[in-house]
Parts: C-alpha cells; structure tokens; sequence
C-alpha cells in the first residue's frame, strides 16, 4: 500500500468522511475547471486565493526547490488527487493538500481540485499531525511541537493522542523530549548539523553547557550516534566518580564499591528509555536505590507521565 493511500485511510478514519477520488481516474487538469464547478470526479474547483492555509499546520518551511519541482509535475502530468478544505464563512481552509495547492499556485492554476469535507478545529489538529508525521522531510522539532501544542491545548494524555492518530505513544513521547534540549542544540539539529539519534543520545547530560559542549564536538569530529552514545557514557561515568550521591562537599568519601556489569548495563538502559541521567546505587544485602535526574517542574511531569504509562498525563498539565 502506498504512503499516500495510507494517509487517507487515516484522514478518512478521523472525518469519517471518504477523502480519495476515484483511484482509477485520469489525473486533474487545469482545463477541467472550465467544464463547470463540479467535475465527474466529484470535485470542486476552488480559485487558489480563496484557500487558506490549515492553521495547524506543523510544518514551518517549504523548500522552494521542491515545490517548483511538483509544480512542474502539475504542469506536465496534472494533478494526482484533490487537497481537501473545509469551508469558513465565504473562504476555505486547507486540511491536507498544502504542497500541491502551493504546487498548482506555482504552476500559474488559476483553480484548483478539491473536496469540501467538515472539520472541527481539533480535527484539523489531528489531520495536519497524521498528514506531516509520516514525511520524511518534517523535522523532527516540527513534528514534536506539534505533539506539545495539541497536548497543550486539548489536556489529553501522550497515550489519548496515540490512540487518536494510530501512532506509538514511544514515537510521540521521544519526538517530545528533544523539546528540552537547550536552544543551541535544537538549532543544530533544525538545521541538519546533527542528526535526531544524535540530538536523543544527549538528552541523558544532567547540564545544558554539556549538552551544548557535546554537541559541538560532533560536529567537530564528525561522531557517529554510537561515538555519541559512547561519549555521553563515559561523562556520565566520570561525573558520578567525582561527586558520589549522598556525599556532602568538603567530606571524603570512602573507597568506591565495584560495581557489576549487569547494573552498569541496566543503569544505560534506564537513561536511553527515560531520556534523563539515572543513577543506580548498589547497597548492602541487595539493597540499593535509583535516582532519577530532572531539571525543571515540566521535565518532572513528563518522567512521572512516562512511568506511570502516561495515565498522569492530564493531571500534571492541570496542575
């Protein structure tokens, strides 16, 4: 099954609308629009201008090159399928089709096919979000503040949005925390110079200047996410061997227990899946405990969401 037929399974699931035309039809060209307002397609023909674009719409940046590149496709080939709109007052509103209506303004169409279909405004919030989550070529920022801004807006849980949008709540809860990187990071990684496995493998540094510092050096060095993984690791290590947990400053702590594998191990586990630093310290008798680092009231929420299964979810943003 194709990406596109995907995509409007899952537009038709949240509108319980049918969104596709006729598969099986020979593309829409510009000079369909003359034949009338209504084409054997079942669309409508919409002048450009009257469309606005979907206010939810997470996506930020539309390479030229690429729209030019589609408009040409239009020129030459048509248009494969309508973009769908909602009517507001005497206008429109796009729900999908953004690249193509830009596309087809490009190529100088005057109208454009469409499919009017009725949207609420947290419909439309869900459509931008299934549309642009599965592009390759939407940041993973982009994508994630999409996540926070529906949350935000509609107090639901991470799991409630997954299941509204038939994604894993893992894929929405990692995307999320690249949030809390600091901005120099986030920059970095809007802008390619590092990659999302990278940007991840930061997020277990307890500081900012770390993180930045990290950041920095695989740029520098060019370090794969493993190198990364492996880096992060070891400063990890060494920060937890200058200042044992418990031990005041100014006291001498005693001599360090030899740690097992197995804890090592489970302890890099622990950090990968939370996204935090995480400590575990081996007691006497199989006794121990495991600290969990945070560094701000909302990073806070979303280790105690992530923990209890995302069931806290809605409290913590009503507190």
């Amino acid at each position: 099954m194709t990406r596109e037929r995907r995509l409007g399974r899952g537009l038709e699931a949240l509108l319980s609308q049918p969104v596709d035309a006729d598969s099986n039809a020979e593309p829409f060209r510009e000079q369909h629009a003359a034949a009338g307002p209504v084409d054997p397609h079942g669309t409508v023909w919409i002048n450009v201008y009257e469309i606005d674009r979907n206010p939810f719409q997470p996506r930020h940046v539309f390479r030229d090159e690429e729209i030019h590149s589609l408009a040409d496709s239009v020129r030459q080939h048509g248009m494969l399928q309508p973009v769908i709109v909602r009517r507001i007052g005497d206008r429109y509103q796009l729900i999908s089709g953004e690249r193509r209506w830009r596309a087809a303004t490009v190529a100088s169409w005057e109208k454009v096919p469409c499919l009017v279909r009725e949207a609420d405004d947290r419909q439309m919030a869900e459509l931008a979000i299934v549309e642009n989550v599965q592009r390759k070529d939407l940041g993973p920022l982009e994508k994630a503040s999409s996540f926070e801004r529906y949350l935000e807006q509609y107090g639901c849980t991470q799991e409630e949005l997954a299941t509204r949008i038939n994604l894993d709540r893992s894929t929405i809860a990692n995307l999320i925390r690249l949030l809390e990187l600091p901005e120099a990071v986030r920059t970095a990684l809007a802008e390619e110079r590092i990659t999302q496995g990278h940007a991840r493998a930061l997020l277990p540094l307890g500081e900012e200047r770390e993180q930045i510092q990290v950041c920095q050096q695989i740029q520098d060095e060019q370090l794969s996410v493993r190198a990364t993984e492996q880096l992060v690791s070891s400063l990890i290590r060494e920060a937890d061997g200058r200042q044992p947990l418990g031990v005041a400053p100014g006291t001498t702590p005693s001599a360090p227990r030899s740690r097992s594998e197995q804890i090592s191990s489970l302890e890099q586990e622990l950090r990968a899946a939370l996204g935090t630093k995480v400590d575990i310290r081996e007691g006497a008798k199989g006794k121990g405990r495991i600290v969990i680092h945070f560094k701000s009231h909302d990073e806070f929420n979303r280790l105690r969401s992530d923990l209890a299964g995302g069931s806290h979810g809605e409290q913590s943003r009503a507190g």
